[in-house]
């Protein structure tokens, strides 16, 4: 299955799919629950609202409740926002009264972030990453099989010392590396990359994201193996604050049609950009892998590749494989989330994968979604 975009012919994105952060369990029974929602501690309706919408509320909230803060998550299945409230009853009802449902926990947003400056100042080694975790309250700390002896003892000794309740470790299988080479969507320098969505940059330029991994290892793209250059990195970012790259089309009459193909004929349009919530469930489309789905385990994540260290991604349970990089993560109702990054494992054993949010690199390149019919 071939994934491209070239000039004067229909353009297809080919990448990945299926990744502030969300939070933790309910604290009301859901028996009996009607169409509209169940009552919550205030009295007030637990409403039932998409994933998109929970996405919006978030950042209010947060806004809202401050230092109370600790989180939140989307319940797929029971179509709610959970949101975490640390220490602060009348921060409780008034996420209830916004119709979300309200937890009370331990750490708030700003304690666990201070812990993650602690990981990142003692613990930064290749082969680790960790995200927030709303759902458990807690820092998830990922060590991949290259994490042995001293550097095992020394980040455990690192996740002990944060106290009790904050952070857990967990292992991982395989090796923690960007997702290049293999595939057939994008090639450039000997490398073989995914298309993940068409932009139109803030001159009216058509373009395309991808990952920065793959936008530093060469300048110029093509659609074909040892083929004609069809773009030009404009900007890429890889390590450090994310992993993103713009690459605009040498054709500025080519279209830049906002679709993911999901191959077998089919598209998803993508119509909106939205922020990644822990529970929201995904699709990635890779030119290695194809279409895979999952959901989202955790924000703000740092992985500390061989490379560098990466900041600022979202994890998922959706694997991936080489050439996936930088392919799109997106919801079947046509919102654009992430560009993959890396992870570990495969699509057979399973693994961790990370993407890079797409309002960031948006933010950063001066772009939107979008393009050509």
């Amino acid at each position: 299955m071939r994934h491209k975009r070239i000039p004067k012919r229909k353009a297809v994105l080919a990448g990945a799919a299926a990744m502030g952060m969300v939070a933790t369990a309910v604290l009301l029974q859901q028996a009996n629950a009607s169409q509209s929602g169940t009552e919550n501690a205030s009295g007030a309706a637990a409403k039932r609202i998409s994933a998109a919408s929970a996405t919006k509320l978030v950042e209010p909230l947060a806004s809202e409740l401050g230092d109370a803060y600790g989180g939140a998550f989307y319940d797929e299945d029971k179509q709610q926002l959970v949101v975490n409230v640390a220490g602060d009853a009348d921060a409780v009802n008034e996420v209830n009264r916004t119709g979300a449902v309200a937890r009370s926990v331990d750490n708030s947003n700003g304690e666990l972030g201070s812990a993650t400056k602690t990981l990142a100042s003692r613990a930064t080694m290749a082969g680790t990453a960790w995200a927030t975790d709303p759902r458990t309250n807690q820092i998830v700390v990922t060590a991949d099989r290259t994490v042995t002896g001293e550097r095992w003892d020394k980040l455990e000794t690192t996740v002990e010392s944060l106290g009790t309740g904050m952070a857990r470790i967990q292992k991982s299988a395989g090796e923690f590396k960007p997702f290049a080479a293999g595939g057939d969507a994008i090639f450039g320098g000997g490398s073989r990359c995914s298309l993940g969505f068409n932009v139109t940059t803030d001159d009216g330029s058509p373009g395309f994201l991808t990952a920065g991994h793959c936008g530093v290892a060469a300048e110029s793209w093509s659609d074909a193996q040892d083929g004609a250059a069809i773009g030009t990195v404009q900007a890429a970012t890889f390590p450090g604050d994310g992993d993103f790259a713009l690459v605009t089309y040498d054709d500025p009459a080519a279209d830049a049609p906002s679709v993911v193909n999901t191959g077998d004929g089919q598209t998803t349009e993508i119509t909106q950009v939205a922020e990644a919530a822990v529970g929201l469930e995904v699709s990635r489309m890779g030119s290695t892998t194809g279409l895979q789905t999952g959901a989202v385990t955790g924000l703000n994540a740092t992985v500390n590749y061989p490379e560098g260290t990466v900041s600022g991604l979202i994890q998922t349970d959706v694997c991936a494989e080489p050439g996936d990089s930088g392919g799109s993560l997106f919801t079947t109702d046509g919102s654009a989330i992430g560009l993959t990054s890396g992870g570990s494992g495969d699509c057979t054993a399973g693994g961790e994968t990370f993407f890079q949010p797409v309002t960031t690199a948006l933010a950063a390149v001066g772009a939107e979604i979008g393009g050509g019919a």
